[in-house]
């Protein structure tokens, strides 16, 4: 068996999971914020993407205002929230959809609420760069991650983001952290890491629900941030382990009126450990990869738990039965550069002394809203700095009204965690009002 663990290290580096007994009694204080009554400088902007014939949701939409880097994407609902300097109210938004043709519309035609954008789907024409299939994929897919230095960022640059994690007990919302973070992204033609600095964060956690354990995530935005597979391509495809890997043309589709190649890929059956699968989409003409959406292929789920728990109850056995990744890079000018990700963990636990087992997801995603050029490339201090091994949960302070995040973009929350955040508000309001 070869041993490809030590250098498959974005299977250790995310999703470290801790079991801890939750305390006897739990004393949650609402946030208070100071809000100074002043004139909203923004238009806000709500809806939902669905597909034109189906009107089906469309799910991590992309939704950009053109001649700016102000963008966010749709939820796993296909809703949508946007918030646009008044200023800019004249301008145009441009969304998109792999396999949908992008639509431009004028920020003038919408309403605040129940906006509804339907895209048509994009017929693939047989070009002559369609027709050229490539024979050998593997060595498209190399090719592409040798190229980032032509076709990603590379100049420094400082973005902001949106960043969310959620804890469920089977369909239910147990904890939920969200935080708007500030990404000093460095180029794309070398290989420092990121640095990540906290803005703005808030938490909640229904312990009541958490089977007397208290789940933690380790790794908060970091999570999201090293599926960045073209600036970390180390966390999955190295010269050498590029080689366990079958890569198959499976079809094309079209983004943004250019032709995608559809890559499917697997772990040979020589490897037995785990690896992973999945599908990238790269543009045909200029081998630029545009999205990527994959999972780990669990082939032993003792050996997949010791990956990502740290800290379990003596009595429970706990393994992964699904893990799964998702990263969508924008364009502007040129260059492309990352723009969403998400990651989905599930797992069970089964107790000695319980007749049922415990089934739990966390998902935890990213977003870009806005960015600008660090020209001087300078980063914050290391004491000002998110660490890696950061627990979100833990850094978060409170709870807060729906004006929290003020001007900054955010990902719409599902229904769920709607109404998990009303819930919440009720229970605080009662509490203060003891």
């Amino acid at each position: 068996m070869i041993n490809v663990y030590k250098k498959n290290t974005l299977l250790t580096a995310i999703f470290i999971l801790s079991f801890i007994s939750a305390p006897y009694f739990i004393s949650a204080a609402p946030f208070v914020q100071d809000l100074q009554e002043q004139e909203s400088l923004y238009n806000q902007y709500k809806g939902k993407i669905v597909d034109g014939k189906t009107n089906k949701p469309l799910v991590f939409a992309s939704l950009t205002i053109e001649n700016t880097n102000i963008s966010t994407v749709s939820n796993t609902e296909g809703e949508f929230i946007l918030k646009v300097p008044k200023a800019l109210d004249k301008e145009n938004l441009i969304v998109s959809f792999l396999g949908y043709k992008t639509k431009l519309l004028s920020l003038e035609e919408l309403t605040a609420e129940k906006n509804i954008i339907a895209l048509e789907t994009s017929v693939t024409e047989l070009t002559e760069v369609s027709l050229a299939i490539p024979k050998n994929a593997a060595n498209l897919v190399r090719e592409t991650l040798k190229k980032r230095g032509e076709h990603y960022f590379d100049k420094p640059t400082l973005m902001t983001a949106f960043y969310r994690e959620t804890i469920k007990k089977r369909r239910k919302n147990v904890s939920l952290s969200e935080a708007v973070v500030t990404i000093y992204k460095s180029a794309y033609t070398n290989d420092r890491k990121d640095v990540v600095e906290m803005y703005k964060s808030r938490k909640s956690t229904d312990y009541s629900k958490l089977d007397t354990l208290t789940l933690k995530l380790q790794g908060g935005p970091f999570n999201t941030l090293f599926v960045d597979m073209v600036k970390y391509p180390q966390y999955i495809f190295t010269e050498e382990t590029l080689d366990y890997y079958d890569f198959t043309v499976s079809s094309s589709t079209m983004v943004k009126d250019k032709v995608i190649f559809i890559i499917n890929f697997k772990q040979k059956e020589t490897i037995k450990d785990q690896l992973y699968q999945g599908k990238l989409y790269i543009d045909a003409e200029n081998k630029i990869l545009t999205n990527a959406v994959y999972s780990l292929n669990i082939t032993n789920r003792d050996e997949a738990a010791k990956l990502f728990v740290r800290k379990k109850p003596a009595n429970a056995r706990v393994w992964p039965t699904d893990v799964a990744y998702r990263v969508d890079y924008r364009e502007k000018n040129g260059k492309w550069y990352y723009g969403y990700s998400n990651v989905l963990l599930e797992f069970k636990i089964n107790w000695d002394d319980k007749l049922f087992n415990s089934v739990y997801s966390l998902t935890s995603e990213m977003a870009i809203t806005d960015w600008s050029e660090n020209p001087t490339g300078e980063v914050p201090k290391p004491r000002n700095r998110l660490k890696s091994s950061i627990i979100m949960s833990d850094e978060a302070s409170g709870f807060s009204d729906p004006d929290f995040w003020g001007e900054y973009n955010i990902i719409e929350p599902e229904k769920s965690i709607e109404s998990a955040i009303k819930k919440i508000k009720r229970q605080l309001k009662r509490s203060s009002a003891k």
